[in-house]
C-alpha cells in the first residue's frame, strides 16, 4: 500500500465519520495526538485503532511526550516529569542513563495506549539567547552532551519498541522567536553552524526519522528550512540523514500561504510528508490532496521506519523507577 504523505490528527477523543472517511480515502502515514485527544486509557486505546481502523494499514501514532510544559499525556495516566534540560543538569554525569531509563519509562506508557512513536529526541543545542519555548525543553548547551543524551533518549525509545523522531533538524537551538507565531531568523555563518548545530544531527543522522525546524539560516536561503530546497540538500548530503523526513507542524505562522501550497512546497523542497495540526476537517482534506501519496523514496524510507518497531524486553518498571531515582539524587547505583 501507498501511503499518504501526511500526519494528521483527530478532533477530539474518537474519530467522527466525517473524519473516518477522510482517513480512509488518503490513507495517511499517520497520526499525532494532543491532549484535547486524550480521556482515558481506554477512550485512548480506542482512539487509535479508530486511526489504524480508518487508514486501512498499520500506521504511524506519534505525540509530543517530552515532559515538562510539552507532555500530552499527564497524571493520573502517565507519569508527570521535568522539563529535560533540568532533568539533564540534575542528574549530571549519569545524564546519558538517567535519560535513558526516563524515555524507557515513558516508552511503556505510550506502548500501553497503543501509541509507537514520540517526538523526541530534541537534538537543538541550548544557549542563553535560545527563545523559553524551546530552551528548557533542549538538552545541553555544548555539542557533545546533546549527541550523547539525544543518542540515549533515542534508544530508550527503541529498546520500549517506540519510534523516536528527531528534532528540529537542521538545528533550532539559535533562534530567538517562537517558530509558531513568526519565523525565526538565524544568521550565524554556514561553517559555523556546520561545526555546531547541523553537527549534532550528523552525528545522530542513522535514527530512522526527523522533523525539521522552520528556521530561516539567512546564510543559506531566504526560506524557513521546511521550505527551503538548499537546506534540505543539506540534511540529506551533509548531515547525511537518510530516514524518513516530516515537517514540522505546517499549520505555524513561521510558515506563510494557503494550506495546500505550504504543503507542496514543503514535499518540493524535499520534506518525505507534511506535518499539519488543529485545522477542520476542510483543510484537512486539502493538505492531502495537496500532498497526495509518498513518493517512491519515501515509501521506502518510510517501510524502513515502520520495520524498526519491535516488541521490547519485558521491563522490570520498580527497578527502573529505583535506579532513575539513585541517579537523579546523585547516588551511584549497583
Amino acid at each position: 500500500m501507498r501511503f499518504g504523505a501526511t500526519i494528521l490528527d483527530a478532533e477530539g477523543t474518537r474519530l467522527n465519520a466525517d473524519e473516518k472517511a477522510l482517513f480512509s480515502d488518503v490513507k495517511p502515514f499517520g497520526f499525532i495526538l494532543f491532549a484535547r485527544n486524550v480521556e482515558s486509557g481506554d477512550q485512548l486505546r480506542a482512539l487509535c485503532d479508530d486511526f489504524r481502523e480508518a487508514a486501512g494499514h498499520d500506521c504511524l501514532i506519534t505525540i509530543d511526550q517530552e515532559g515538562g510544559r510539552v507532555q500530552r499525556i499527564c497524571p493520573p495516566l502517565a507519569r508527570q516529569w521535568q522539563p529535560p534540560l533540568d532533568h539533564v543538569r540534575l542528574s549530571g554525569k549519569s545524564a546519558q542513563r538517567s535519560m535513558y531509563l526516563r524515555y524507557r519509562l515513558i516508552a511503556e506508557e505510550l506502548r500501553s495506549f497503543g501509541i509507537d512513536s514520540n517526538c523526541a529526541p530534541l537534538a537543538d543545542i541550548a544557549s542563553e539567547a535560545t527563545h523559553p519555548f524551546l530552551q528548557n525543553r533542549c538538552y545541553a548547551t555544548d555539542l557533545d552532551t546533546v549527541v550523547e543524551v539525544s543518542r540515549a533518549t533515542a534508544f530508550g525509545h527503541l529498546d520500549g519498541g517506540i519510534l523516536p523522531i528527531v528534532k528540529h533538524m537542521p538545528g533550532h537551538g539559535r533562534a530567538v522567536s517562537d517558530s509558531h507565531f513568526e519565523p525565526p531568523q538565524v544568521d550565524t555563518d554556514l561553517e559555523t553552524l556546520r561545526e555546531t548545530d547541523f553537527a549534532a544531527f550528523r552525528r545522530l543522522s542513522d535514527l530512522p526519522l526527523a522533523m525539521t525546524g522552520h528556521v530561516v539560516f539567512t546564510d543559506i536561503d531566504d526560506k524557513p528550512a521546511t521550505l527551503s530546497s538548499k537546506v534540505n540538500q543539506i540534511i540529506r548530503d551533509d548531515i547525511g540523514f537518510g530516514g524518513l523526513l516530516m515537517t514540522d507542524d505546517s499549520s505555524m505562522k513561521a510558515l506563510s500561504g494557503s494550506p495546500s501550497d505550504i504543503s507542496k512546497g514543503a514535499l518540493k523542497a524535499g520534506c518525505d510528508l507534511v506535518l499539519y495540526c488543529n485545522a477542520d476537517l476542510k483543510t484537512r482534506a486539502e493538505v492531502a490532496e495537496a500532498a497526495g501519496e509518498l513518493s517512491p523514496r519515501g515509501q521506502e524510507r518510510a517501510e524502513r521506519a515502520l520495520s524498526l518497531r519491535k516488541t521490547p524486553a519485558p521491563l522490570d518498571i520498580q527497578a527502573a523507577e529505583d535506579e532513575l531515582s539513585a541517579l537523579m539524587s546523585g547516588q551511584v547505583y549497583g
